[in-house]
């Protein structure tokens, strides 16, 4: 490995290495020596191609190495030049350097406005460091300043780029990892300006990292502007809680409430970035509709209680169910993002009232293979080793928009020319090159794995033969389900003959899970025919889609809005109205909830309380909260022990989440997942004229996103549409902009017709887990069309 010499301070470092890189190692190994790690403003060590504009990396090279001792004649940005053995180099030791940065950020602060009072980014501030460590102590430009007039780009980021110093780090943020050039710089010289080409906002999923990267405050956060100055924060490690990934983030909290959440660096888990998801939607906190204070419905009405009369009021109401018919009366729906605690609490109150009816697949509609199904759902491969892959199928996966941090992985595995192939209802627009892009809904779906399948053995179409060759050829391959195929109505064939063909091309198989916790739900219990660690001795319950399509005397909600989060959001709601007692532990209450329920206990919501969550891979993480629960509200988990306790059932006199999670970490911390499957049933599902694909919007997945204005006015929460190809379109006579009637059985919505011609053939795209559509039947089932 070249050595190198950086003012007097030597470091081995592998080839490729930069000046400034070794420079940074040194300084990480002794602090003492952080003195010899120039400065930097446009580098950003996660954006590879980051630097060589501002110059404040400037560093004097005395001896080019052993083999060629020359120094070189100039300064030279020690971000793009990469160590030589023997190299020797002065940072802080030359006179002449010294002058020379101090030139360079005179010119950065030229143009710069004196705000610093005012702005946002005060107090964590790159240029406001540099100009201290490095600046001089008086600006000699006596000439007016440009300012540069501000642009709105959307709901999410602030702009005041007057304070811009064009870095660039924000234009290759949005194009390497989010995946599009959205900024861009136009002009020259002092007439450069960085903004979109076009007057439009900047849409990526991906697009808050931008606030981090900016070393000035020329891009901040819209909601957190003005709110606190940094310094008053406190910070608080957590765990987003919308995915199967569980990006690591930093909760910045002031007295009773968050203000911000940032990246918090896991370089096995999320790098430094996060999705704007799990970045804005804290805001939902303060909502209007934040339950408070313990409720019970009495004659009708609604009436604030105290939470030992409304804790009685719920043991009674459960109970009573049980001993007026049987625990088969009674059943639990539970969110996919509920914590291990929770969810482990859950089952053993549900078992211990007698009933194994508790699930948190509310989407899912096909449980045919559940007693083939592996200890937990699981990605199959570490989320790191997504980047490294050579050759991915994507089956029924939006990736972009249900795993943003997944999607930025596979997409530097595509750029550096792994072949990826998709399968889907939609032709989604994917941020990286695809090797294919098959558009396949409903039935149709189930016939292209079929062909894929029949390729493994040298049939099928050239394309599918294509497909299979580069899973077969590549090093490392996987074949992952997402939600649209685990959602699918023969959801069990899916996963049947994706498995088959991971098997068939030796590729590693998995499923991207929806919610934060799918897998912990497994692992805990939270599933009707598996207990704890996977115990399959307990009796077999009911599922989500039996207790909401056939309906049962009483529920148990914990963190759901069934009516936005089931399969069937007609029969949902209609079977919980029809419900005798309904129990919600629930964070927010909606007039809907209000309707269906009789007792309601406020829960803290995400970041308000303790917990642990298992991701995709299997990776256990906990976290505290961040602040105390609003109102009355309490931690679920706590609510759950002292219903156990109300019930007198033993197993319920924990004191802390971390005895919760312990005792179910003895039984199922261990366990891992081959992904094994059964392949369900073979039957086919009812022919339809149109198949309605039910995809959940981004900003929909949960109570929490539904919440948050932010994200609710981005353009990933518009209108909500129904969208048809033009072939089915012209075929109904139908136009752009027409009102159509989506019918599903008895329900029908009318909503405005979008043509789109990336959906799929005989496919009407008309999305759950928004209220325009909570009328509708079955997600991913039949419906009719006509012009309303």
């Amino acid at each position: 490995m070249p050595k190198v010499t950086i003012d007097g301070i030597s470091i081995e470092v592998p080839d490729g290495t930069t000046i400034l890189q070794a420079a940074r190692m040194i300084g990480e190994r002794n602090k003492a020596d952080r003195h010899v790690v120039p400065p930097a403003m446009c580098y950003y060590s996660s954006l590879k191609t980051s630097g060589g504009y501002c110059r404040t990396c400037i560093v004097k090279v005395t001896k080019g190495s052993d083999k060629d001792p020359r120094p070189m004649p100039k300064p030279v940005a020690s971000c793009r030049t990469a160590v030589m053995d023997g190299m020797e180099v002065a940072n802080t030791t030359d006179p002449a350097l010294i002058d020379a940065r101090n030139g360079v950020v005179e010119m950065l602060l030229i143009n710069h406005p004196l705000d610093c009072p005012i702005c946002d980014q005060g107090g964590e501030c790159e240029l406001q460091d540099v100009a201290l460590g490095y600046g001089r102590g008086v600006s000699r430009f006596v000439e007016r300043k440009r300012v540069v007039a501000d642009k709105n780009i959307g709901p999410l980021i602030a702009t005041e780029m007057t304070r811009c110093i064009h870095c660039t780090r924000c234009i290759r943020t949005l194009e390497l990892v989010g995946g599009y050039k959205e900024l861009g710089a136009t002009g020259r010289g002092e007439n450069t300006r960085i903004g979109t080409y076009i007057e439009r906002s900047v849409d990526s999923e991906m697009s808050g990292n931008v606030i981090d990267v900016c070393p000035v405050g020329a891009l901040t956060s819209k909601p957190f502007r003005y709110r606190a100055r940094v310094w008053e924060l406190t910070q608080h490690a957590g765990v987003a809680p919308h995915d199967c990934i569980g990006s690591n983030v930093s909760v910045h909290a002031l007295g009773k409430d968050i203000q911000r959440v940032i990246p918090r660096d896991n370089e096995a888990v999320n790098e430094v970035w996060i999705s704007d998801r799990d970045r804005f939607s804290y805001e939902a906190l303060g909502h209007e509709e934040r339950l408070l204070r313990p409720m019970v419905k009495e004659n009708g009405h609604w009436r604030e209680t105290d939470w030992e009369s409304a804790l009685h009021a719920a043991s009674q109401a459960l109970r009573g169910v049980v001993e007026q018919g049987s625990g088969d009366d009674l059943g639990c729906l539970i969110s996919p993002s509920a914590t291990v605690e929770e969810m482990h609490l859950a089952q053993k109150l549900m078992r211990a009232l007698g009933s194994n009816n508790i699930d948190h697949r509310l989407r899912q509609s096909d449980f045919s293979d559940d007693d083939g199904m592996d200890a937990f759902p699981s990605l199959g491969l570490p989320i790191a080793d997504i980047e490294h892959l050579d050759a991915a199928l994507l089956i029924g996966s939006n990736l972009r928009k249900e795993q943003p941090i997944a999607a930025h992985r596979l997409r530097k595995a595509a750029v550096k020319g792994a072949s990826v192939h998709c399968l889907n209802p939609v032709r989604y627009d994917f941020n990286m090159p695809l090797a294919s892009n098959t558009v396949a809904g409903g039935h149709a779906l189930i016939e292209a794995l079929e062909v894929l399948k029949a390729a493994t053995s040298g049939k099928g179409s050239p394309e599918a033969k294509q497909t299979i060759a580069d899973l077969k050829n590549a090093g490392n391959a996987a074949v992952m389900v997402g939600a649209l195929g685990m959602n699918h109505a023969e959801a069990a064939r899916v996963r049947g003959l994706g498995r088959a063909i991971a098997d068939a091309t030796g590729a590693r198989f998995g499923y991207l899970t929806e919610g934060a916790n799918s897998a912990g739900a497994w692992l805990t219990g939270a599933v009707p025919h598996r207990g704890p660690a996977g115990d399959a001795g307990v009796s077999k319950g009911r599922n989500a889609g039996d207790m909401l399509k056939e309906g049962c005397k009483g529920y148990l909600l914990i963190g759901v809005e069934p009516g936005l989060d089931s399969a069937d959001a007609g029969a949902a709601r209609r079977n919980l109205k029809a419900a005798g007692a309904v129990v919600a532990i629930t964070a927010f209450a909606s007039d809907e909830m209000k309707a269906q329920a009789h007792v309601l206990l406020p829960a803290a919501a995400w970041g308000e309380s303790s917990g642990t969550f298992v991701n995709a891979e299997g990776r256990w993480q906990s976290f505290n909260g961040a602040v105390a629960p609003k109102g009355d509200a309490r931690p679920a988990w706590k609510i759950l022990r002292v219903l156990g306790n109300l019930g007198e059932f033993e197993g319920f006199d924990q004191l802390s989440s971390e005895e919760v999670c312990d005792e179910i970490y003895a039984k199922a911390g261990s366990l891992t997942s081959e992904n094994k499957v059964s392949g369900g049933n073979d039957g086919a599902v009812a022919k339809a004229a149109f198949w309605r694909i039910g995809e959940t919007p981004i900003y929909a997945v949960d109570m929490q996103v539904r919440r948050s204005g932010a994200l609710q006015h981005t353009s990933d929460a518009g209108q909500t549409v129904a969208r048809l190809n033009s072939s089915d379109a012209n075929h109904l006579g139908l136009g752009e902009a027409a009102m159509v009637a989506v019918k599903q059985g008895d329900a029908r919505v009318v909503l405005r017709l979008e043509i789109d011609d990336r959906i799929a053939s005989g496919c009407v795209w008309v999305p759950t887990g928004v209220p325009d559509t909570v009328e509708l039947g079955a997600a991913m089932g039949p419906a009719e069309l006509e012009r309303a």
